[in-house]
């Protein structure tokens, strides 16, 4: 009777040890996972990451506690980025996040259209094709819109109110962009208005951006508007490194770049631009249809200046200028 009774107790812990891995088995699949697709490099996407997981705490999800996120990096290869968000489709991801980059966002809608995917660009997303509607996105596709590519006539603005005596601006972009075209005729026209002069400058990456400032050497401008766009965000080392070598005042989309030494920027947040597709990812995690998550447009845009540059580059910030600005760095 007793050796019975050790028996049953044997085999009922034998079933329950068992049970254990299909238990956490069970745990982990109610766990959502989430694909996240940049085609920069890790080392220099930090700012980004950090700013998607402030959003997706913001709604309840904590990476490794009740949600996993699969990293992907393109590093700098856009062609890559198809077979990335492959990959995230194959792993069974329950939402696509694309922040910053319109590659990304395009390469995610290409892949899937039942996946929902949250993108954030700094194009129209009417315009390249990503949503039919901002207030009505419909499919599987929503996000936010920095709006950075519509503000390059602001920006040569603001270095015309610094340098009211220049002539000839330049404006580095990549060809390779989207909004290249729309970007350069509104700048062409706006400085053909105040009668100025623009020479475009295009780099699709690290040594076209080296060839582009030498060109300066030969046909030197007074000032550089420098565009908004994946690999000169990338590349802002290098491309504030430069400007400053060729004592070129420059303007920038993103404090970043200011942060490190250039002059000017303006433009939206990116910190609340990638955290807002933390909050979109973690509101479709909870049930929400991107259908009908109206695409975010940027409302709020920040103007910085770098004090300590002006003053190496020798130039006097008139105080209107100063008084407008968000941010002065001392």
């Amino acid at each position: 009777m007793q050796f019975d009774q050790h028996r049953r107790e044997f085999i009922a812990l034998l079933g329950g040890a068992a049970a254990w891995p299909l238990a956490a088995r069970a745990q982990q699949a109610l766990i959502p996972m989430i694909g996240f697709v940049y085609p920069g490099v890790p080392e220099l996407s930090a700012g980004v990451v950090a700013a998607f997981r402030k959003g997706l705490n913001e709604t309840g999800f904590i990476e490794g506690r009740n949600v996993t996120v699969e990293f992907r990096f393109a590093y700098n290869d856009n062609a890559r980025l198809p077979e990335l968000v492959g990959d995230l489709v194959q792993r069974g991801v329950a939402v696509i996040a694309a922040p910053a980059s319109t590659p990304a966002a395009l390469a995610a809608k290409a892949v899937t259209a039942t996946i929902p995917i949250v993108f954030s660009v700094g194009a129209d997303p009417v315009e390249i094709g990503l949503v039919p509607s901002l207030n009505r996105p419909g499919g599987n596709v929503t996000g936010i819109s920095s709006m950075n590519a519509e503000l390059g006539t602001k920006r040569l603005g603001l270095l015309h109110e610094l340098l009211p005596r220049a002539v000839r601006f330049a404006v580095l972009l990549n060809p390779n962009n989207r909004s290249t075209d729309a970007l350069t005729r509104d700048l062409q026209a706006t400085a053909s208005a105040i009668g100025k002069q623009v020479e475009v400058l295009t780099a699709r990456n690290s040594r076209e951006i080296d060839a582009a400032f030498a060109t300066l050497s030969q046909r030197p401008a007074d000032a550089l508007v420098v565009t908004p766009d994946q690999l000169l965000d990338n590349r802002r080392v290098q491309v504030v490194t430069l400007a400053t070598h060729y004592r070129l005042p420059a303007i920038y989309p993103f404090r970043e770049n200011v942060e490190i030494g250039g002059l000017m920027s303006y433009g939206s947040s990116a910190a609340e631009r990638d955290r807002q597709v933390g909050i979109y990812t973690g509101r479709i995690l909870k049930g929400e249809k991107p259908a009908d998550l109206p695409v975010i447009r940027a409302s709020k845009f920040e103007f910085v200046i770098n004090l300590q540059t002006a003053r190496v580059l020798g130039l006097d910030v008139p105080a209107t200028l100063l008084g407008t600005a968000d941010e002065v760095i001392e």
